[in-house]
């Protein structure tokens, strides 16, 4: 499949003034289009009782321009200084992402858009050209934004935008005329991803490749049918990612000491369980590159190849083709490997090589969509695997969650509601520190939170728990007892940190649950 690669330029943007400082009124946004204010550089500030607006420029000098705003408003003009990059801020905040775009197709009557009924070409310059700008600059919104993943949702009177940042969804500032081309910006979508434009009424997946300040980064595109057209989700791959060492995934110095002994081993079954986007990958690749040594042949099977490591074998799935997991799998053994590195357990016969190869002598990691890590154990015995299989391969299974780190910009100190500490049953250690939370700032959204880091849970196969296994017992019967061996569980992992002033209480709640739920 041939992979598209656009390159997008963005501007740095470096101020020491903030965003909300500038504090537009609404009567002010209403005298200038958005496509004055691109034009001028401008962004309105108020309106003054004799009818005078007041904007902001980087040469509140500039007479001509000044004097062309007003004969365009028919009123007069006042300026004020600000930098070049602080007003091109405010105006994505305020206009909206691509609102000069969208006024520009608006007001021009001959572009039509691509419906069920009209054939009309996306090819047609004043549509394309509009149409590419206007993608182009939501995608490059949402790397501004720290978005791993741009949603595209049409409903009947709206089209809605939201990237998930950190984890979590926030709404795009668009303009609400993008809903009269949103059949146009999926159309637009599909020639990049080497979709069929024609088929609106199946679900397709394409990537495309793209530079964005000189970076590359592998966008995965999915489209879905839905009541009111196709639902579009991105995600966003950084090709170029730096790898993270041991020492920065986030290891708590216990479960730190058992790993570093587990990828001494030879032999044997090392898996990560955790939601998707939960940096499993991310872990797994970490480990790798610690034993990526001359003297160790390491053989990789993914879908997608998210970090490129030299000196590593990495095999992309391709499961159209038929090159699926488990036909890697095969394939790799076959290239005298010391270490297996397979993306994902799916299915009974990955899960079974996997083991195989374990057996004979081989190093396998791997991952499984498990709630927690004694989840492992019955969801592979649950597809197939063998209970005695399990108990002589695996050597230890871990889980991870991501959870929002307070913003350094905003942190306080604050103290949580004792309610909060009875109800989880917490017992504060001082010599931990104390609390912080973000009181929200442009850095973060508002939202008090800024990135992200890992908290885990792990648990050994000790021979209790292969009995357990060889029992078929269940994953709160396996639970307990690692517990009982003195397993951190992932709330604990999580609180520990809120102690430290990493994260919040209430955000740890948010990404696990009690253990007398799990």
């Amino acid at each position: 499949m041939t992979v598209s690669c656009v390159e997008y330029v963005v501007p740095e943007m470096n101020d020491s003034k903030k965003l909300e400082e500038l504090n537009p009124t609404s009567d002010a946004l209403a005298k200038i289009a958005a496509q004055l204010a691109v034009r001028y550089g401008v962004m309105p500030l108020r309106v003054e009782p004799d009818d005078s607006l007041v904007v902001a420029m980087t040469d509140p000098s500039d007479l001509e321009v000044l004097d062309e705003l007003g004969l365009a408003l028919n009123c007069t003009v006042a300026a004020q200084g600000a930098s070049k990059a602080l007003i091109a801020e405010s105006i994505r905040e305020y206009y909206g992402v691509g609102a000069d775009t969208l006024e520009q197709l608006v007001d021009n009557r001959d572009v039509q858009v691509v419906s069920e009924t009209n054939d009309a070409s996306i090819d047609d310059a004043s549509t394309d050209a509009s149409i590419i700008k206007f993608v182009n600059q939501i995608i490059v919104d949402a790397y501004n934004s720290r978005a791993t993943d741009i949603h595209l949702e049409p409903f009947e009177h709206k089209l809605r935008v939201r990237y998930r940042i950190d984890g979590v969804l926030f709404d795009a500032v668009i303009p609400e005329s993008i809903k009269h081309f949103r059949e146009a910006m999926v159309s637009r979508i599909k020639i990049m991803a080497n979709m069929d434009i024609a088929e609106r009424r199946l679900p397709q997946d394409g990537r495309i490749r793209v530079r964005i300040s000189g970076k590359d980064f592998d966008l995965r595109v999915s489209v879905i049918p839905i009541a009111h057209g196709e639902s579009v989700n991105i995600r966003i791959l950084q090709r170029s990612n730096v790898l993270m060492g041991m020492d920065t995934i986030g290891f708590a110095p216990t479960i730190q000491n058992q790993f570093s002994r587990l990828l001494d081993k030879s032999h044997g079954i090392i898996l990560l369980t955790g939601p998707t986007g939960s940096g499993k990958t991310t872990t797994l690749y970490a480990c790798l590159n610690l034993i990526n040594e001359s003297n160790r042949k390491i053989i990789t099977v993914e879908d997608p190849i998210e970090y490129e490591i030299e000196g590593i074998c990495q095999i992309q799935a391709r499961p159209d083709i038929g090159l699926t997991f488990s036909q890697g799998l095969r394939s790799m053994l076959r290239h005298d490997p010391d270490v297996l590195l397979v993306g994902e357990i799916r299915d009974f016969e990955t899960a079974e090589l996997a083991i195989r190869c374990a057996l004979t002598g081989h190093l396998v990691f791997s991952t499984l969509h498990t709630n927690d890590a004694a989840g492992a154990m019955p969801r592979l015995i649950d597809i197939g695997v063998e209970p005695y299989l399990l108990a002589s391969s695996v050597e230890a299974v871990m889980a991870q969650r991501l959870v929002r780190k307070v913003c350094p910009h905003c942190a306080t100190d604050y103290n949580p509601e004792a309610e909060l500490f009875e109800s989880i049953r917490l017992n504060i250690d001082s010599e931990l520190g104390g609390f912080k939370q973000g009181s929200g700032c442009g850095h973060c959204r508002d939202s008090g939170y800024f990135d992200r880091f890992a908290i885990h849970e792990m648990f050994l196969m000790s021979d209790p728990i292969r009995q357990l296994v060889i029992q078929r017992a269940d994953g709160s019967a396996i639970r307990q007892q690692a517990l009982d061996e003195n397993m951190i569980s992932l709330r604990d992992d999580g609180l520990k940190k809120a102690m430290q002033g990493i994260t919040t209480v209430e955000e740890v709640l948010r990404v696990t649950q009690d253990e007398r739920d799990a």
